[in-house]
């Protein structure tokens, strides 16, 4: 019999659960302790490099406030791939970006701000600006 190997479905589940952790604010400490493992079994399940039983699963989808099928659902509402978007909400400080943009009260400063963020990223991307080409 062959040992049991994770696969990318394994490491799918992870990543979702990573990002659904995030958005909640929750430690892996906590969310650990909520489900009866340690912090560092929680990473081992982020990273994919080990699964995550069903019951477990259910439970942490129970304190993340999300159907189990979120962890596998390939397109959300809107027709768009989550792995796009739990792509995004896994890059380093996106979920306060987040967080701070949806605070904001006034709807011209955060178009304001949104253009602030795509010259920001067109700038990080090496495209040059209309100022810098005139």
């Amino acid at each position: 019999m062959m040992p049991k190997q994770t696969t990318d479905v394994d490491r799918l589940v992870g990543l979702r659960i990573t990002a659904l952790r995030k958005a909640r604010g929750m430690s892996q400490t906590a969310l650990g302790t909520a489900v009866g493992v340690t912090f560092q079994q929680v990473q081992k399940y982020e990273k994919g490099q080990n699964r995550v039983g069903a019951g477990r699963l259910r439970e942490i989808a129970r304190l993340l406030e999300v159907p189990v099928s979120a962890f596998f659902e390939e397109n959300d509402a809107s027709g768009q791939p989550q792995e796009d978007v739990f792509g995004f909400l896994s890059a380093h400080g996106a979920i306060e970006v987040l967080r701070a943009y949806a605070a904001i009260q006034d709807d011209q400063l955060r178009r304001d701000v949104l253009a602030i963020v795509r010259t920001a990223s067109r700038l990080g991307q090496g495209t040059p600006s209309v100022e810098a080409s005139a």
